[in-house]
Order: C-alpha cells, then sequence, then structure tokens
C-alpha cells in the first residue's frame, strides 16, 4: 500500500493510516455480523422428561434448515404410485426433528402417567374438565388401557409400537404440557424433507440399493421384527431410521388428490395437507417393507386390517393391537427463544 500524506486545511493526514483504520473497522463489523447470524442458528439439544417415578429420559433434537424442495417422484421412478404425483415446490420454514423414532422407554412413562380404566372414562374426562375450568390446568386426557403388552415383547430401545393417529397425537400433547415446549407430529411435507436431507436421491441417503442396507431395516436387513432406534447410519441431516424399522404418523390428513391442490401453488410454503379427512399419512415404511416402499416420496395410510386385532366394538381410538409396524417421531417448529 502506497503511502500518502495531504494536507487540508493546515492539517496532515496520511491516507495509509485511514484506510487501514477502516478496513479494521470493516473485518470487525463483519467478524460480529457474521457471530451473531451464527448464533441465531437454532441448535440441537436434548430434551430430558422427569417421569412420575422420577426417571429420567432423554432424547436428542436436530435442527433441520429451512429450504426449498420438490416434493413427490416422476413417473420414471421405480415403484412410482399416482398419489405421489404431480411433483411441486414446497418451501418449509426451519424446524426440529427428534434423531430417533420415539421409543417404547419414553412412550410408556406416557401411559402410565395418563392410562384411564375405560369405566371411569367419562368420569375422568369431566374431572379433568373442570379441573381445566377451576384453575387453567391444561389437562391431558390419557389412553384406555392397551388390550395386551403396550412393548408386544420388545424392549425400552425399540420404537413404540401399535399406537393410533389420535394416541401419537395426544403423547404430544402431554409431552409440551411436561416440557414446556410445543411438540407435534411432523407434517408430511416437513417429513419427506427431512428423509431427502438435501439430496434428490430416490432414498434419501443414497440412491445404490445395496448402500440401503447400511441405513434401514426392513425385508432384507431385519428379521422379521422391530430393531432398538439408531443402530443403522444417520442421514445427512443426522436423523436415524428415517426409512425402514416402524411407519411414521405425519400430521397430514391422507388424499389421494392432496398434491394435485398443493401444487396449484409454486412454491407451496409450509404445506399441511387437507383440512379434514378419515384417514392419516405414514410415511418411511416399516421392517417388512420391500424397497421401494423405503422410498422417500412412498406415502402409506392406515389400513383396515391394523385393527383386526382390536376385539371392542366400536374399535378404540387410541390402540391397533399387535400392529408393530407403526409408530413415530415428534417435531418442533423453531420458536424465537430457540
Amino acid at each position: 500500500m502506497v503511502s500518502c500524506v495531504v494536507e487540508t486545511a493546515g492539517v496532515k493526514v496520511d491516507l495509509k493510516v485511514k484506510y487501514l483504520v477502516i478496513l479494521t473497522v470493516a473485518v470487525a463489523a463483519l467478524a460480529l455480523l457474521n457471530a451473531s447470524s451464527q448464533a441465531a442458528k437454532p441448535a440441537a439439544y436434548i430434551e430430558t422428561v422427569k417421569t412420575a417415578n422420577d426417571t429420567e429420559i432423554s432424547f436428542r433434537m436436530v435442527p433441520i434448515p429451512g429450504g426449498t424442495f420438490t416434493m413427490g417422484s416422476p413417473d420414471s421412478e421405480p415403484n412410482h404410485q399416482a398419489d405421489e404425483e404431480p411433483q411441486h415446490e414446497v418451501r418449509l420454514d426451519p424446524f426440529y426433528m427428534c434423531w430417533t423414532e420415539t421409543t417404547i422407554e419414553l412412550f410408556m412413562a406416557y401411559y402410565q402417567e395418563t392410562v384411564s380404566a375405560k369405566r371411569d372414562f367419562i368420569e375422568t374426562q369431566e374431572a379433568k374438565k373442570d379441573a381445566e375450568q377451576a384453575d387453567g390446568i391444561d389437562a391431558i386426557s390419557g389412553p384406555t388401557p392397551v388390550y395386551g403388552d403396550l412393548s408386544m415383547g420388545y424392549g425400552p430401545r425399540h420404537p413404540a409400537i401399535g399406537m393410533t393417529w389420535h394416541n401419537a397425537n395426544n403423547f404430544c400433547l402431554w409431552l409440551s404440557k411436561k416440557t414446556g415446549k410445543k411438540y407435534r407430529l411432523p407434517t408430511e411435507a416437513e417429513w419427506e424433507y427431512a428423509c431427502r436431507a438435501g439430496t434428490s436421491s430416490v432414498f434419501g441417503s443414497t440412491d445404490d440399493p445395496e448402500e440401503m442396507k447400511d441405513y434401514a431395516w426392513y425385508e432384507v436387513t431385519a428379521d422379521s421384527e422391530t430393531s432398538e432406534v439408531g443402530k443403522k447410519k444417520r442421514n445427512a441431516f443426522g436423523l436415524y431410521d428415517m426409512s425402514g424399522n416402524v411407519r411414521e404418523w405425519v400430521s397430514d390428513f391422507y388424499s389421494p388428490t392432496a398434491y394435485k391442490d398443493t401444487a396449484q401453488k409454486s412454491p407451496a410454503v409450509n404445506p399441511k395437507g387437507p383440512k379434514t379427512g378419515e384417514l392419516h399419512v405414514a410415511r418411511g415404511g416399516d421392517y417388512s417393507c420391500s424397497l421401494g416402499e423405503l422410498r422417500c416420496a412412498a406415502r402409506h395410510l392406515e389400513q383396515k386390517w391394523w385393527r383386526m386385532g382390536d376385539p371392542q366394538i366400536p374399535k378404540s381410538i387410541w390402540w391397533l393391537p399387535e400392529m408393530d409396524i407403526i409408530g413415530f417421531r415428534v417435531a418442533r417448529s423453531v420458536e424465537a427463544e430457540d
């Protein structure tokens, strides 16, 4: 740098020094701005729930960056289904997702704290309603006793199984009340975005069927049963078991033509699916599924045979007895405090 001294109104100014000062201030300001930006990004965190018997159960929530992606699949994709079209652009805000499926251990804590005997169910609801009106407590109604063994013989680190969508959603209400954070089921769009993890790969983690053995429990890798969560490789967003092990409930109602409505907006911003419906969507495939059912775009919905193990009339709104193929994982929106 050439030093140049000029005299203005009798005052000598060294331009080299002046430019160095300006440059130093600019660099410092840029560093401060970058640090503030980094600090503002949501970070992964460990959530810990204290149960009624003073046991602590922890799980990790992973930040999923916001962005735009193409949802659905083209006709040319092997195993493509009609309800996966048309492909359409979706833009999502950042959100959090649990890095594993909800475990039996945690779901059991919810069940033990909220279960209501069927004969006392009406009275329990009335009591909770009265309590809520009296002192503002946000009481959480609980499921009726499960028919059979809630764990179905699996260990505490296996995915929770056999709950209806209603029960999974109710778990999120309980978890929110326990932690003070607003937990929920992910939307169908959030789930597919998280599964794709910034890629356009058919399976998210890879396009290679052979490599999928490292990421998923399915008909080739599973021993006709679920496996403990978190034993396979994570995807690029840090999520385990997005493909296989158990299907996962999402918040959306199912409609075979849902994408036609969503595609009318380009991009669709934070879509939540049809406003009404009879059945809900499940994603990800399970341990008994073929590779084609593990595609990021593959959509599943509750089938009538899922309730065949329920002897009650009418069928329970809480349980899908003997159905060890369905579970869920929790999500939450990024709040200002995050």
